[in-house]
């Protein structure tokens, strides 16, 4: 699986749908960052992370 470091994870989150990328969960949110994962076109899973503050 990869991970991407990413911003404003709730915007990006929305684009992709937009755009017909598959979203395999709600965003999770912790005191280290919030996280969801993708398929990419490949069927892989991919990882999307934003920092906590």
């Amino acid at each position: 699986m990869l991970n991407y470091r990413v911003q404003n994870l709730e915007g990006l989150v929305e684009q992709l749908k937009a755009n017909g990328v598959t979203v395999l969960d709600d965003i999770a949110s912790h005191d280290y960052g919030k996280f969801v994962h993708i398929l990419d076109a490949d069927g892989n899973k991919v990882e999307l992370w934003e920092p906590g503050n």
